[in-house]
C-alpha cells in the first residue's frame, strides 16, 4: 500500500514538472555566429547552469551568418553544434519556418547589417522580439525595424547586456539623485562594416545611455590619454555624457546627491533574465526612443571623426531623434 502511495505521489510530482516544462515559452535564435548564443542557451537550458533563468527554453534556431566578416563565418558552425548536440535544438531552413515552431525569437547575428531582414518575417509572424546588439548597421535600420514592429503591435527592444550591470541600474532608478555628468569606458573594436562604436564600443553607450537617458543634442569625438576612441556628449539641459574606450568595463556617474561607479559587466543571466519578463510579459524595458538616440550617438561620432573632431548635432544624422 506505501508503495502505491509512493507510486502515486511520483507521479503527482512528474505531471507537475512535465506540465511546468510545457509552460515555458519556445524560444528560436536567429543567427548562431556569436557565442551569445551558446552562453544564453545553456543559461536558459540547464537548470543546473550559473544564473539559469526560468520559463523559457531554447528549441529552435536557424543556422545565418555572414561570409566577409571572419569571427562570424568561422564560428557559425561550431556554435551550431553546440545546439544541436548538446541542448538537441532544432535546425530550421528559414526564419519563417521557424517562427511557426517557436513562441519568441532572439536575433543574435553578430553582424548588424542583416538585422533589418532577419526581423521582417518575425514581425509578419507577430512573435515578440529581441535583437542584440548591435540591433542594426545604421539609424536608418534601427528606426525601420521600430516602425515595421509598431505598424504590426508586436514587442521588441534591443540592448547590450552592460545596460543591466546592478550598479548601473541602481544609479538609473535614483540612487545618486539626477545625475549631471557620467563617464563610461568599455572595448572598442572595430569592424570595418558598421560605424565604429556600433561593433563593440555600443557597450559603453548602453552604459552611458542608462544613467544619463536621452537628450542629448550633438557629440564631439577626440582621443583619450592612451589614444583610445573618446565621445563626449552634451545633453539639452546642459549635462555632460563621455564614452572612452577602455580595456575593461567600468564607469562613474555624479549626481545631485553623490557619486557612484557604473558600467559594471554582471554576466549575462540578468539580461536573459529581463530577455523572458519582456517575452512574458510584451513590455520592453527599453523604450525605441532611447535606443534611436543611442545609435545616432555613435554615428554622430562618426561624422565628428570625418569631420576632424568638430562638434556634430544628433539633428544632423539621417534617420536620428527629430
Amino acid at each position: 500500500m506505501a508503495g502505491m502511495k509512493l507510486t502515486f505521489a511520483g507521479a503527482v510530482i512528474l505531471l507537475a514538472v512535465v506540465s511546468l516544462h510545457a509552460a515555458d515559452l519556445r524560444l528560436g535564435i536567429v543567427g548562431l555566429d556569436t557565442s551569445h548564443v551558446t552562453a544564453f542557451t545553456e543559461i536558459l537550458n540547464d537548470p543546473a547552469s550559473k544564473g539559469h533563468v526560468s520559463g523559457a527554453t531554447v528549441v529552435a534556431a536557424f543556422k545565418g551568418g555572414s561570409p566577409d566578416i571572419e569571427s562570424s563565418w568561422s564560428r557559425v558552425d561550431g556554435y551550431t553544434r553546440t545546439l544541436q548536440e548538446k541542448y538537441g535544438v532544432k535546425l530550421y531552413d528559414s526564419i519563417e519556418e521557424l517562427c511557426r515552431n517557436v513562441d519568441a525569437v532572439l536575433i543574435e547575428n553578430v553582424d548588424g547589417r542583416p538585422h533589418l531582414a532577419a526581423a521582417r518575417p518575425v514581425i509578419a509572424a507577430r512573435k515578440p522580439l529581441y535583437i542584440d546588439k548591435p540591433m542594426a548597421a545604421s539609424v536608418a535600420d534601427v528606426r525601420e525595424i521600430f516602425r515595421l514592429a509598431a505598424a504590426a503591435n508586436v514587442p521588441i527592444f534591443s540592448s547590450s547586456s552592460l545596460r543591466f550591470a546592478s550598479n548601473t541600474l541602481a544609479v538609473r532608478a535614483g540612487s545618486i539623485g539626477t545625475v549631471t555628468n557620467a563617464v563610461t569606458s568599455s572595448p572598442a573594436h572595430l569592424e570595418k562594416t558598421h560605424p565604429d562604436l556600433f561593433w563593440y564600443g555600443v557597450h559603453g553607450v548602453e552604459s552611458l545611455y542608462t544613467v544619463m537617458g536621452t537628450g542629448c543634442e550633438s557629440v564631439r569625438r577626440g582621443t583619450n590619454s592612451e589614444g583610445g576612441i573618446q565621445v563626449t556628449g552634451r545633453w539639452k539641459d546642459g549635462r555632460v555624457g563621455t564614452f572612452s574606450e577602455g580595456k575593461g568595463y567600468s564607469g562613474l556617474a555624479q549626481g545631485t546627491r553623490g557619486s557612484q561607479a557604473v558600467g559594471s559587466y554582471d554576466g549575462y543571466a540578468p539580461l536573459v533574465e529581463a530577455i523572458v519578463r519582456f517575452f512574458q510579459t510584451g513590455i520592453a524595458p527599453v523604450k525605441p526612443e532611447e535606443t534611436i538616440e543611442i545609435f545616432t550617438f555613435m554615428e554622430a561620432a562618426d561624422e565628428s571623426k570625418r569631420r576632424g573632431g568638430a562638434e556634430v548635432r544628433l539633428s544632423e544624422i539621417q534617420g536620428g531623434p527629430r
